[in-house]
């Protein structure tokens, strides 16, 4: 008869309650020191399986039939005769039996003792068991004998660099509780899940540094505007999305501003927002209006990625009308505080978003006078889980009321009151920009005058005269004067000539440059040509482009044209 059949049967035939004997070889032995007897019978871990396992013990009329069936005939011994200490010893997950409120050692085995030494029987955890203290695992301990309720800790590491994840499961004896801890490695698995993480933040970098190195470096900053504008990427566990901003001097003194949010999250979203960023300043050196730039972007997005999507706002600030002109696709509304303080939010016009086609763009206009700050944002900035979005704005429009100083202070003021941290789940891209008033000396240098013309051969010889007084007035030198009235003439006669009334002159000045600016009523733009020995005309605009530092022309928005030109000062004139 074998060892385990002659246990078995010398079990089956003890009273209730009596110790069995142990065999030689039945108990496994430490190298320094030999495990105590722990009768096992007398635990019971509480296990979710256990009154299913009883229930079938219960029920012997099935199990024979289901023998019969295989045609085995041979007795299967109960769970509570199979040897349970040798197949503790021999299973590879490290196991502790601890008992009492202390949480004295009562059993370790072989995989737990090859892992971390041999344990003293009777010794506390807090003593005998520092690693589970180190891990922090002691109070679980408390917690599980308290609640008699099973715990699990995943993938904790220990001092030799391996991982394991340790289950605590409360046993009852007649002696008092236990707690059978149960450790199984996962080292394998945790050196897997840290590798995908290192893999995820290599991404996740290369996204940031691809969306950062895509965004404007140094934004541009116009004459007759201050402006600030910050990217923030979300958190460590949010991929990096495909938000931007820009900002695009146009010439004669106006400027493009432009918030975009290319919807999906990674590589892919920051590379398709490079390419309509790269296609918004090439549309915008056309002059267009805000909505003819949509209407372009629109169909080019679809051409770039058919399964993206992007919502922008492209605006046009120009001084001569204190007004932002602009244009939505999907995007949220522009924010304007205007000089006594109160906020304006921009209504319709709002198209769908880009890539999405079929859709006519319009523009609309928000007053912007000397004095009032305007903020352009993503949904990063206002969009919470929890919260409606239009909440959000609220927020947002409370925040700018009390927000002062400057562009950049009011970027970190608005950050600060919509809780966007270096955790947050989205990236932000935020825009802020200001229309100062000018006042004392600097006054001086940001001024402006105008000239109807009616037409008829009289119409050069008054703005020659009223640019020769104006530009005097303003104390340039005089070949600055002198460049400044010859331009003036040669746009009105070209107007006089290829245009129709009501016509207008223009002149701004700056603190860096000097813009002189002739409108009329014909919308045909004029182009540069080569004219022949022999014409007669033909050369207005060239010499235009001679004398000048740069020179443009663009519809404008009720019909019409306006054609200008620019002269940067080598430096500021204060008089």
């Amino acid at each position: 008869m074998s060892v385990r059949s002659a246990r078995l049967t010398e079990r089956q035939a003890a009273p209730p309650g009596a110790q069995l004997p142990t065999t030689k070889g039945s108990w496994p032995t430490t190298t320094s020191m030999r495990q105590p007897f722990v009768n096992f019978t007398r635990w019971s871990a509480r296990l979710p399986g256990t009154q299913r396992r009883a229930a079938a013990r219960s029920d012997r009329g099935s199990v024979p039939a289901a023998r019969a069936e295989h045609g085995c005939d041979a007795p299967t011994p109960d769970v509570e005769d199979l040897p349970v200490r040798e197949i503790l010893d021999r299973i590879t997950g490290l196991v502790v039996l601890v008992h009492g409120p202390e949480h004295r050692i009562a059993y370790v085995n072989e995989a737990y003792v090859a892992a971390f030494g041999p344990r003293p029987s009777g010794a506390t955890a807090e003593e005998a068991l520092p690693e589970l203290r180190e891990l922090g695992l002691l109070p679980l301990l408390d917690q599980v004998l308290r609640s008699d309720k099973p715990r699990t800790v995943k993938s904790r590491k220990v001092a030799s660099g391996r991982s394991y994840t340790f289950t605590c499961t409360p046993l009852t004896t007649s002696e008092g509780g236990g707690v059978l801890v149960f450790a199984a490695d996962v080292t394998d698995h945790a050196d897997a899940a840290e590798r995908l993480r290192a893999s995820e933040r290599r991404h996740r970098e290369a996204a940031v540094t691809l969306q950062r190195s895509l965004l404007p470096q140094k934004l541009e900053q116009p004459d007759d505007l201050r402006i600030a504008a910050t990217y923030q990427p979300g958190g460590a566990d949010a991929a990096v999305g495909g938000d931007w901003y820009d900002v695009i001097t146009l010439g004669g003194g106006r400027t493009a501003l432009v918030i975009g949010d290319v919807m999906g999250r990674g590589v892919r979203a920051a590379a398709v927002m490079g390419q309509l960023r790269t296609a918004v300043r090439a549309y915008a050196r056309l002059d267009l209006p805000p909505h003819e730039v949509l209407q372009l972007l629109d169909g080019l997005a679809s051409d770039i990625d058919a399964s993206q999507i992007a919502t922008m706002v492209y605006a046009i600030h120009d001084p001569h009308e204190a007004k932002l002109t602009y244009a939505s696709a999907g995007h949220l509304p522009i924010l304007v505080r205007d000089e006594l303080g109160a906020l304006h939010r921009a209504d319709e016009p709002t198209g769908p978003p880009l890539g999405t086609g079929g859709w006519m763009h319009a523009s609309g206009t928000l007053d912007f006078p000397p004095g009032s700050t305007a903020v352009l944002y993503t949904d990063g900035l206002v969009e919470r889980r929890s919260e409606d979005i239009d909440h959000g704005v609220d927020l947002l429009e409370r925040a700018l009321a009390g927000a002062t100083g400057t562009p950049q202070v009011i970027c970190d003021r608005l950050l600060r009151a919509l809780n966007v941290t270096a955790d947050h789940d989205d990236d932000v891209a935020l825009l802020v920009l200001q229309n100062p008033e000018h006042t004392g000396s600097d006054a001086e240098l940001f001024r402006g005058a105008s000239l109807d013309l009616l037409g008829g051969v009289e119409a050069a010889p008054r703005a020659r005269a009223f640019a020769t007084g104006v530009l005097a007035s303003w104390r340039f030198p005089p070949e600055l004067c002198e460049l400044g009235v010859l331009a003036a003439s040669e746009l009105v006669a070209n107007s006089l000539q290829h245009g129709t009334p009501p016509m207008r002159l223009r002149l701004r000045r700056t603190d860096r440059r000097l813009i002189i600016e002739v409108t009329d009523g014909d919308d045909h733009l004029p182009l540069r040509r080569q004219a022949a020995p022999a014409d007669e005309a033909g050369r207005g605009i060239a010499i235009i482009a001679t004398i000048a530092t740069s020179w443009g022309s663009r519809r404008t928005p009720g019909g019409g044209k306006a054609v200008w030109c620019e002269f940067v000062l080598k430096e500021p004139s204060r008089g």
